[in-house]
């Protein structure tokens, strides 16, 4: 279905802890990809595999046609990023933030109009100086995944990226992030329950379980 340069994960024979079974698939590069599936199907363990959080039982997965097992696992983090719906973030400001993840990758970090521009593109309307403590549940979300779009990775999964959201805020913030990852050759993989939003935004569909 697609040419090997054209895909960025494969899927061959793939099985978890000897019981979660998956589908063999290929994602393709630079293009929007919904995972679904009923709940308990691996959908969020395959991303974990994808990232290098969890090692497979058997079967291969290739990155960019090499077995992610011969990559280093920090250098395909950095490349892969996983946004999941557990958000962790740091005691302090919007700023701190930024500058504290900034800090942990070791990577220069970003000045205040950068940071604003992504926050922007997550719809929220803050001064750098609030304190994340005093942020909604969603609001949270919200600034996590900004602060991992702002790190350009080659591949951004997101796990359940509207949990949080009413459906006003959810779809125009997928349209940001799918946007600004379309400019910017980023690939996407989406995990959600929500069908319609598969249906107005998915570039290809794959369903486990």
């Amino acid at each position: 279905m697609f040419k090997i340069e054209e895909i960025v994960f494969k899927v061959n024979n793939l099985v978890f802890n000897d019981f979660i079974h998956f589908p063999n698939v290929n994602i393709p590069k630079n293009k929007v990809t919904f995972i679904i599936g009923r709940s308990g199907a691996g959908k969020t363990t395959l991303l974990k595999m994808f990232n290098g959080t969890l090692t497979q039982s058997s079967g291969d997965i290739f990155y960019n046609n090499t077995n992610i097992l011969d990559i280093e696992t920090i250098k395909l983090r950095k490349e892969v990023s996983l946004i999941s719906q557990s958000v962790f973030l740091f005691d302090g400001s919007i700023r701190d933030n930024f500058n504290q993840f900034y800090k942990y990758r070791q990577e220069k970090t970003l000045n205040d109009d950068k940071i604003k521009l992504f926050l922007d593109i997550c719809h929220l309307d803050f001064s750098l100086e609030k304190d994340c403590d005093e942020m909604s549940g969603g609001e949270k979300q919200r600034l996590y995944i900004a602060i991992y779009l702002s790190f350009k990775p080659k591949v951004i999964m997101l796990d359940e990226p509207t949990s949080a959201l009413d459906e006003e805020n959810s779809n125009e913030i997928i349209k940001n992030i799918l946007s600004f990852s379309k400019e910017n050759g980023i690939t996407v993989i989406i995990v959600s329950h929500d069908k319609k939003l598969s249906e107005v935004f998915a570039d290809y569909i794959v369903s486990i379980g």
